[in-house]
């Protein structure tokens, strides 16, 4: 039985500048293999940057949970189910899609929240592909966990693994929400032992990324390499920026040990290397990292059931929908770890 929802709802409009407003929408109805989703939580992340400083012609939000509440033609989801939205509207039958790469589909239908309406909104309409579900039991606040924190530092970590399976030190400059998912799935998926130290200029998140686990560095009081040498490190086996910082990059590859290996999350600025001494004689390697693989969810709640304690301490910030203006104001002065918006 199909849910009874409305025809209309309100959903916040970024109309550049900072400011958001509300304004009336049409409620999608589900057509052929899709799912209407009533969106219940929607984390905040650092790229919607571009929409709150300079306006969206679609409804921003790109890690969202809520409940399937109708059901197009084909579609297999009951009516009812919670789940999360993976961003990424992949076409599932392309070369990339075939082998598992959903990240790097080569037909992609579209980004949820970037030309497509996202999860700010109340209800989302979504291909049932990119849904993923999960059981009820789980707070549908904390399965944003699932999207940018845990896939996109989970996916981070794997990357590294392709060329230095034996990884023993980290560093991640920038504290944001990825540095401090990298920091998270680090302890998590290489181990508690592994050192991880993490650079930033917001005293809060430095503090943040103490409690889990971290060595900060403070950058407005020293260098990277100097904040390194005080916790005892002078080189690394992988170093990951999700600042997009150019200056963040070109000091975390000086670090980088032999076989080093330096990853790309962060979108933004340019790295500058001598091939030959950065790369060549030490066979370090520098790779991008992009979103996370569909498929990583299964793996990923399995670890988020298991240590849901630990990793909820990433959420420092809840709003009402209603309060989106404060939620965004505070994220973007660097006083937050993970902001979530809920409905």
């Amino acid at each position: 039985m199909q849910k009874v929802f409305p025809n209309v709802m309100r959903v916040p409009h970024f109309t550049g500048n900072r400011k958001i407003d509300f304004i009336e929408k049409a409620v999608p109805m589900p057509g052929p293999g899709q799912l209407l989703i009533e969106v219940k939580a929607n984390a905040l992340c650092g790229t919607d940057r571009e929409q709150f400083f300079h306006g969206s012609k679609v409804t921003p939000g790109h890690e969202a949970t809520g409940i399937v509440a109708a059901t197009g033609p084909g579609t297999q989801t009951p009516v009812g189910t919670p789940g999360v939205i993976f961003l990424m509207d992949y076409c599932g039958s392309c070369r990339s899609c075939r082998q598992g790469f959903t990240n790097q589909c080569l037909q992609k239908r579209g980004d949820m929240g970037f030309n497509k309406d996202g999860g700010y909104g109340s209800y989302e309409l979504i291909h049932e592909n990119i849904f993923f579900p999960i059981d009820a039991d789980l707070a549908l606040a904390d399965a944003t966990l699932l999207l940018d924190i845990m896939g996109t530092g989970g996916h981070a970590i794997q990357r590294s693994r392709l060329v230095h399976p034996d990884i023993e030190s980290v560093v991640v400059t920038g504290a944001g929400p990825i540095g401090l998912a990298i920091l998270a799935m680090v302890k998590l998926v290489l181990g508690q032992e592994i050192p991880v130290v993490i650079s930033d200029v917001s005293e809060y998140r430095l503090q943040l990324a103490e409690r889990l686990g971290g060595k900060p560095v403070d950058l407005k009081t020293m260098s990277l390499a100097e904040g390194a040498r005080k916790h005892g490190i002078s080189s690394f086996d992988m170093a990951v920026d999700s600042s997009g910082k150019g200056a963040a990059r070109q000091s975390s590859v000086q670090l980088l040990a032999q076989r080093g290996v330096q990853i790309c999350v962060g979108h933004g600025e340019d790295l500058h290397l001598q091939v030959s001494q950065d790369l060549i004689s030490t066979e370090r390697a520098i790779l991008g990292s992009e979103y996370f693989r569909y498929h990583e969810f299964a793996n990923n709640l399995t670890l988020l059931r298991q240590n849901q304690s630990y990793l909820r301490q990433i959420i420092t910030h809840t709003f009402h929908v209603s309060e989106i203006q404060e939620a965004f104001d505070l994220f973007f002065q660097g006083k937050t770890g993970k902001v979530v918006v809920e409905q």
